[in-house]
């Protein structure tokens, strides 16, 4: 009898310390709520690019990032509604101007992260012997009567399509993607053939080919950009964290390139993001406010 009664208070010592324990563990402590952001990105080179460099400086925050790829007009759908957090590559005033006039009131225009150096335009080969968009119908046939795009909907393929009826143009515009234009031009360019593309600096090609924008006397596709920080209206209330590494989020064209060469030369996005990071410590530093 007085060996079962040990064994019964020994049992309930050990539930009690046991009670103890996870009362300890459960109700002191608390666990913070994982930090969460998301950026929405065209599939273009260049927003490939700064997309996932801003995800390495978001995760190094430590965020959980999501990546959400659209179209150009989902993308500012999705800003307006509040659907994704923010997107590094807004071009302004030009080549967005159309989703910015319809859903800018909506927007946190937060800051110009390459102010100045963004241009679109109709680009050719150097040796193309025409410098005009003016030309361009007197040598029609040597450029197959073609004009080689990108995706349907892109702010670039509206200007055009304006190009074609100011200037009068016997051309087809042919919709494609960034990584079909691409495509094409390299082709061209490795038989030294004549070809027109939809084409924007900054962007790796001009690294890698001997390319010229043609002339446009007419001004439809506007002059220099800027490459635009856009976020949802209430990110900064909602996350003053986030908001300010995207506030001193500025960097460089040559910046830019250099990620879109590495992810064209074979690079895994990633890896080509976080060689940039790593080369470029003081940079990544000041956007996180640590340096």
């Amino acid at each position: 009898m007085i060996q079962k009664k040990g064994s019964l208070l020994a049992l309930t010592g050990f539930v009690l310390v046991l009670f103890l324990f996870s009362a300890g563990c459960t109700g002191t402590q608390t666990t913070e709520p994982a930090k969460e952001i998301s950026i929405g990105y065209v599939t273009w080179d260049c927003a490939i690019a700064s997309t996932n460099v801003m995800k390495q400086v978001f995760e190094e925050a430590g965020y959980d990032v999501t990546l959400v790829a659209v179209d150009a007009g989902p993308l500012f759908q999705a800003l307006a509604r509040g659907d994704v957090d923010f997107t590094t590559t807004g071009w302004l005033p030009h080549t967005h101007e159309h989703y910015w006039e319809q859903y800018g009131d909506q927007i946190d225009y937060v800051n110009e992260n390459i102010p100045g150096a963004a241009r679109i335009g109709l680009v050719v080969p150097a040796y193309v012997t025409i410098d005009s968009i003016e030309e361009m119908n007197d040598v029609a046939d040597q450029f197959g009567g073609r004009i080689v795009g990108i995706e349907p909907g892109a702010g670039i393929m509206t200007r055009t399509e304006q190009a074609i009826d100011e200037y009068g143009l016997n051309y087809e515009l042919v919709a494609s993607s960034s990584a079909g234009m691409a495509t094409e031009l390299r082709t061209a360019i490795n038989n030294e053939e004549w070809v027109v593309v939809t084409g924007w600096s900054p962007h790796w090609k001009f690294g890698r080919y001997d390319l010229k924008f043609l002339e446009d006397p007419k001004g439809v596709y506007g002059g220099a950009e800027d490459i635009v920080t856009l976020a949802r209206q209430d990110l900064a209330t909602d996350d003053p964290e986030a908001h300010g590494i995207l506030t001193r989020f500025e960097w460089t064209a040559e910046d830019i390139a250099s990620v879109m060469t590495d992810i064209e030369g074979g690079m895994p996005e990633e890896e080509a993001a976080r060689k940039w990071v790593d080369a470029n410590r003081d940079t990544v530093d000041a956007w996180l406010g640590t340096a």
